[in-house]
């Protein structure tokens, strides 16, 4: 019993992330004119916001799945507060997106200040996935700032997967629903397509890489290549002896490894994230390494912009931190 010619059609959209992609390299456009000439484009998130305890949940706790959010925390009377916080704010201009700056009054949030245990300001923190990362206390120089800044991108995008948002929902649909002109790659992406859905996943595997060969950030071909490897890896597997393997040796990283695939492959998203997170949680170095970079790999099958991968981000770094 063994699963040939798989279609992904069912779990996701190539047309949609085609359409999605080309808005977000608009959006991109967008945002580097932005900063290129220090306007902020119509609708965009902004890059600095001022953040209340009312507030706090959906404007950084919930943003932070989709971009590393940076508080700093500030008071009129502190004035080491007034050198870092116009050195941030110009940062966050500069960086455009890849993170947003939320700033607290600690004298109007006090449940804020003793939630982060803060123990004097300026305090800077980082919320990534829905936790907390403290980053350092006091004024820093530039060239220190932007070190601790990089990192934090860093690890958002290799940990998390998490990349800075550009444009606004609005915006992105809007794009997307504008007439497209023929790309240079739309001939040997169909191709590609179709042999996907075809089952040849050899020849589309070659025709996705041929396309990131020239084109490394093109969205479809990213997504169809996650796609037709992931098929490729289960197309040989029984998936009842794997599942029994998984039950039976839940030590086993890469028996868990190829049933989250299959639970993926078979609609149960959900279950092939929770599975792979609980690998990591009871794992460590290599072990835990592997399951979280075939979860990242399996976060691009879906698409970052679903709930599903949203979430599970967040249980991610709950047990990596």
């Amino acid at each position: 019993m063994q699963p040939r010619n798989m279609s992904m059609s069912g779990v996701v959209d190539l047309a949609a992330v085609k359409a999605a992609g080309e808005a977000k390299q608009k959006a991109e456009q967008a945002r580097a004119e932005a900063a290129r000439t220090g306007a902020q484009p119509a609708g965009a998130t902004p890059l600095v916001f001022d953040v209340d305890e009312a507030g706090f949940q959906q404007e950084v706790l919930q943003r932070s799945t989709e971009v590393p959010v940076v508080i700093d925390f500030w008071a009129e009377w502190c004035q080491p507060c007034k050198q870092l916080g116009p050195l941030l704010e110009s940062l966050a201009a500069e960086y455009a997106g890849r993170f947003v700056l939320a700033k607290i009054d600690v004298d109007a949030n006090q449940m804020l200040f003793q939630q982060f245990g803060v123990q004097g300001i300026p305090a800077v923190f980082a919320v990534v996935a829905g936790q907390p990362i403290p980053l350092f206390q006091g004024a820093v120089p530039e060239a220190q700032l932007r070190q601790v800044l990089d990192q934090l991108v860093q690890v958002a995008e290799q940990q998390f997967g998490i990349v800075g948002a550009p444009a606004a929902p609005a915006d992105a649909e809007q794009a997307a629903e504008a007439p497209q002109p023929a790309g240079p790659y739309d001939a040997a992406l169909t191709a590609a397509a179709e042999a996907l859905d075809a089952g040849d996943l050899g020849g589309a595997i070659d025709a996705y890489r041929t396309v990131l060969a020239d084109d490394p950030a093109n969205p479809e071909a990213k997504l169809g290549l996650a796609q037709a490897e992931l098929l490729q890896r289960v197309q040989d597997l029984d998936p009842q002896a794997v599942r029994k393997e998984a039950a039976e040796q839940p030590a086993d990283v890469r028996a868990q490894i190829r049933a989250a695939d299959l639970d993926l492959v078979g609609g149960h998203v959900e279950d092939a994230f929770g599975r792979l997170i609980e690998t990591v949680k009871r794992t460590a170095g290599d072990d835990r390494e592997a399951a979280r970079v075939r979860l990242l790999e399996l976060f691009e099958v879906i698409g970052a912009d679903d709930p599903r991968v949203s979430k599970a981000r967040t249980a991610l770094a709950r047990v990596l931190f």
